[in-house]
């Protein structure tokens, strides 16, 4: 994976192969496969300073490791639990 970093002060519609596009707004990062860094018009954009394509790719982990995955809690609130609630309760 590589990130993306937009660097205007606007937002940008970054084209990537196969039809699909990277909407980054200013100063945000977005993750893009590898291969997609090779993309002629996002090549463009890069060499026009309008963004920056950085390597994503992680060290050699150490240790077991073992951390928790996936969403935090929800402050224990059950998660689909029923509808919305507003207003004076």
């Amino acid at each position: 994976m590589k990130t993306v970093v937009n660097k205007t002060q606007r937002p940008l519609s970054i084209p990537l192969p196969r039809g699909k596009i990277l909407h980054l707004g200013p100063g945000k990062t977005g993750q893009i496969a590898t291969e997609a860094a090779d993309h002629p018009q996002l090549k463009k954009l890069v060499d026009a300073g309008e963004i920056e394509v950085s390597d994503d790719t992680p060290g050699p982990m150490s240790g077991g490791g073992g951390g928790r995955k996936g969403r935090p809690s929800s402050g224990g609130q059950p998660l689909g639990s029923g509808g919305r609630r507003s207003g004076d309760r």
